[in-house]
């Protein structure tokens, strides 16, 4: 691989250091397992197996520790996103094929790098796993002292050897500076965590209660959506026509935020590494053209080999040159592709929560769900790996299409041969001018003697009905041998362009390169897709406000069912407005609620007391005589027992809305948006605000 040198290089080096990273991996899986350990006997299992009988030391104990949720993790993001540039270094040396724990043969190899990319997980867990622990005391503790041990020994590390043999002086600084800065920040988040969690402990700050896997950003979606659409939309600024438009109702999943993180730090170590290995190349090449010098030095300039010797070293210089100044193009294009990777990925999700399939090829509009939840797992690490080959492959091409040019446009010049540069580029874009303009001249030829006028004025283009038969034929027959020179011409045209942007979006997982057809050899893309499906069944903020909701109402309901009906009442006067309010107004009676209809079974004074009450002017007196009257019968227990079922009703559906969208204050009563909704549905403001509202 291309890094191979690089890390046998300063694995090589003479300086002399106690620490040995390699060793230090394989020695850091003893307290990881330990870590694990704790935490998992902290957890307890939802479900009771069979092992708890056996044993009742166990008390559901020993359950699956999680270290991220790959799917619908949106707290703590860039904790995570941190925890995988911790990772960097490593990543680096595996995608090296550097890290060999085993020596096994060479058909075996894909099974050691298995091996070690486990070994490699293993021994990061615990940050993973501390942050999202439940039991946020020992949890932080326990991530504190294990960034603390990667923290310190680094630094041992980066102190006994700080300079290096390629790029000399701090060169281990520059390679572990990144990692460093990620285990500063997770020290300091564990600091955070073990702060916030003494002062929960000890009474100081009230716990927060366990959130539901409703976001916040999620339920302001879905209220955006039920919100009346503003009549003229707010002027953008430049930035969010042309760059990007910041939607604070979407929030990228941990596990995209986590790949971007790493992706920017390899990027960054593989360029190091890349040159490295040009600094080695650069020194080679000195020693060569100082062989050549020393040739032409010794023929004094008369011999043989002395042009094409001198045309060696103008062409080493030139690539030397080139190669320098595409690093920084190469790097940012990988880099604003990164970028764009993000907002394709807010862009598709946001057009399969509205049911819009146009964008996927059409034999990706169902795909596997095997191979969907497989590429979950796949995104993240191909996602780095295509920007690092992505970059080399750039960086490649780049560097020819420089050195085209320094000899087709700078050396005439420098050679003092300019006029004929200028006259060879005029005959070319002449030859170019003349193909394109006869192409554009069958157009309007076509287009002028070969098509029929149009059915109607206001057509954009004429019908496809064919005039002047005779000529057309005879037009067909003489271009038909000239065409032939000029599909040659457009095949080589079409094979440079699919190169160009072939190798251009090399890095670009989110666009296939292939032909339509045959999207299905694109293994990358592929991913991506199935990635995209399995975030939009899983997030999509419509169905999970909508599970959230029921999810919510079925327990309430199951506390409804298990506290007593008395209990559910505190006094009878907070339930006789609602009686009250519910009997004196027979002639408007709200959308919601539901028709009392009397027992005609039951004695007339009984009746006619109950229809008295309802046109008393005196409230008090009405409550009384209802309160009376229903204590004497069974008609009116049933009547007030239906008023309470109804009143909970409403009390519930406001509780819910409440709890799971809660109107914000752009909706609050006396808006727009607000008075819209409460024109056109007025049941609805009634339901939620009572009939006096």
């Amino acid at each position: 691989m291309l890094s191979t040198y690089v890390w046998t290089a300063q694995t090589n080096s003479t300086c002399v250091t106690s620490i040995d990273m390699e060793l230090f991996l394989h020695y850091s899986l003893i307290p990881s397992f330990f870590i694990i350990m704790v935490l998992s006997f902290l957890q307890r299992r939802v479900h009771h197996k069979r092992l708890d009988d056996k044993s009742y030391l166990l008390g559901n104990r020993f359950g699956i520790v999680i270290p991220l949720d790959f799917i619908g993790t949106f707290n703590n993001r860039w904790s995570y996103g941190i925890a995988f540039g911790a990772t960097a270094n490593k990543v680096m040396f595996l995608f090296s094929e550097g890290y060999q724990p085993l020596q096994v043969p060479q058909w075996a190899q894909a099974v050691v790098l298995l091996i070690g990319g486990i070994e490699v997980g293993l021994s990061h867990f615990p940050f993973f796993a501390c942050l999202s622990s439940d039991f946020r005391l020992i949890s932080s503790i326990l991530g504190f002292m294990y960034s603390l041990i990667w923290f310190a020994i680094t630094i041992v590390h980066i102190v006994q050897c700080p300079h290096g043999q390629l790029i000399g002086a701090y060169e281990t600084v520059i390679f572990y500076w990144p990692s460093l800065l990620c285990l500063a920040f997770l020290l300091g988040r564990f600091v955070f965590m073990f702060v916030k969690a003494l002062k929960i402990h000890l009474g100081l700050e009230v716990q927060n209660e366990e959130r539901s896997f409703l976001e916040v950003h999620q339920a302001e979606h879905v209220k955006q959506l039920m919100r009346k659409p503003p009549e003229q939309e707010a002027e953008k600024s430049w930035f969010q026509r042309k760059i990007y438009e910041w939607d604070p109702y979407f929030q990228f999943p941990s596990r995209m935020i986590g790949a971007t993180v790493l992706a920017f730090i390899c990027l960054y170590l593989f360029i190091i590494i890349e040159f490295c290995i040009y600094t080695y190349i650069v020194q080679e090449l000195d020693v060569f053209e100082g062989g050549l010098e020393s040739y032409v030095a010794s023929v004094n300039e008369t011999g043989v080999l002395t042009p094409a010797i001198l045309r060696i070293k103008e062409l080493i210089t030139v690539a030397k040159d080139v190669w320098m100044l595409t690093i920084f193009s190469a790097s940012l294009t990988c880099i604003s592709y990164l970028f764009h990777i993000l907002a394709c990925y807010r862009k598709h999700i946001k057009r399969l929560w509205l049911g819009e399939k146009s964008f996927i090829p059409l034999k990706f509009h169902s795909p596997s769900s095997s191979n969907s939840v497989v590429a979950i797992a796949r995104y993240s690490g191909w996602q780095i790996a295509y920007i690092l080959w992505g970059y080399l492959i750039i960086h490649v091409v780049q560097c020819l299409f420089g050195v085209m040019i320094m000899y087709g446009l700078v050396l005439p010049v420098i050679h003092n041969q300019g006029l004929e540069m200028l006259k060879g580029l005029g005959i070319g874009i002449l030859t170019i001018s003349i193909v394109v303009g006869l192409m554009i001249l069958q157009l309007k030829i076509a287009a002028r003697f070969f098509l029929q006028p149009k059915i109607k004025p206001g057509d954009k283009q004429k019908p496809l009905a064919l005039n002047n038969r005779k000529a057309f034929h005879n037009f067909n027959y003489f271009l038909f041998f000239y065409n032939v020179l000029l599909g040659l011409g457009a095949c080589l045209f079409r094979l440079f362009v699919s190169c160009i942007l072939g190798t251009w979006l090399i890095a670009r997982i989110d666009r296939t390169i292939m032909q339509n057809g045959y999207e299905a050899a694109d293994m990358g893309f592929q991913a991506w897709i199935g990635m995209l499906f399995v975030d939009h069944y899983h997030t999509n903020p419509v169905l999970v406000g909508f599970c959230h909701i029921l999810l919510m109402r079925n327990n309430e309901r199951k506390l409804q069912k298990s506290t007593p009906y008395w209990h559910l009442n505190h006094s009878s006067a907070s339930s006789e407005p609602v009686s009250q309010e519910r009997i004196s107004g027979p002639q408007e009676k709200p959308p919601l609620s539901k028709e009392i209809i009397f027992d005609k079974a039951q004695p007339s004074k009984e009746t006619d007391s109950l229809m008295n009450a309802s046109g008393n002017d005196s409230i008090m007196e009405d409550a009384t005589s209802i309160t009376a009257v229903s204590t004497r019968s069974e008609s009116e227990e049933k009547i007030l027992s239906e008023i309470q079922e109804e009143k909970q009703t409403l009390e519930e559906l406001k509780v819910t809305m409440d709890t799971c969208l809660p109107i914000s204050q752009d909706m609050a009563p006396g808006n727009s948006d607000s008075g819209h909704v409460q024109q056109h549905y007025p049941e609805i403001t009634v339901g939620l605000h009572g009939p006096h509202a």
